[in-house]
């Protein structure tokens, strides 16, 4: 028993060497061969494939959504916060129908939960998400999973189809490696729906001195090409003295 003991362990010991430039991706969980529960909850988005929920932070499988400070360009070639636009549009649809409920599939090299999620109603987050243009098919880890609903958008020239953008993994390679977790949820606030029925509009260009208050300047910043120029620090606050 104990040469069996020792055998396996000296075995153990050489596959580690032999394998040490993937040991960031072992944990106790995969050692051991345990799978945490599923989690439902109701949940905080981080970006527009990421959110947080009881606590946990958990990262959508297969799919890729714009960064956060990522800018893309619209059908008119004007830049526009894309990726804020993608954790908007998860935010909201996560609202419509909560709690929402996430399946492990692995962890992450951020130690991140990775799983498939679903809303309350049974809807798939990850291909809501692809098919209404927020994110993109990630083939590197989804082998094609959403291959069909991207091809939808794609053609519908919805979300990040309307215009031209650089895929999110690109843009990190650009920009630095853009996926370590933030320390907070992103403060999202759904502005469209707060200026519903006031009279805005992006014509003709206004500057903070002509805005009256937050609500108005928030609306500009993300529904008009030019409202990036009233966010000078690219904090996603334009107009702070209203703010």
């Amino acid at each position: 028993m104990f040469m069996t003991v020792a055998a396996a362990g000296a075995l153990a010991a050489q596959t580690l060497l032999q394998h040490g430039d993937r040991i960031a991706d072992i944990n106790v969980s995969n050692l051991l061969g345990s799978k945490p529960q599923p989690i439902t909850g109701v949940a905080s988005v981080i970006d527009g494939d990421t959110i947080e929920v009881h606590g946990q932070r958990i990262r959508f499988n297969g799919v890729d959504a714009p960064e956060s400070k990522q800018y893309c360009d619209d059908a008119k070639g004007f830049e526009y916060p894309c990726g804020r636009r993608s954790a908007e549009a998860l935010d909201i649809f996560l609202g419509a129908s909560r709690p929402v409920e996430c399946t492990f599939v692995t962890w992450d090299r951020y130690h991140r939960y990775v799983g498939d999620c679903r809303r309350a109603d049974g809807t798939s987050v990850a291909a809501w998400m692809v098919e209404h243009g927020q994110a993109l098919d990630w083939p590197r880890y989804s082998h094609g999973a959403y291959a069909t609903q991207q091809a939808k958008a794609e053609g519908a020239k919805v979300g990040l189809w309307v215009g031209n953008f650089q895929t999110p993994w690109d843009w990190r390679a650009l920009h630095g490696d853009g996926t370590a977790p933030t320390s907070q949820p992103l403060p999202l606030v759904n502005w469209k729906l707060v200026a519903q029925g006031a009279a805005y509009s992006c014509m003709p260009r206004r500057y903070c001195s002509q805005i009256s208050s937050c609500a108005e300047a928030q609306w500009y910043l993300h529904n008009c090409s030019w409202g990036r120029k009233l966010d000078r620090d690219g904090d996603g606050i334009a107009c702070e003295t209203l703010c």
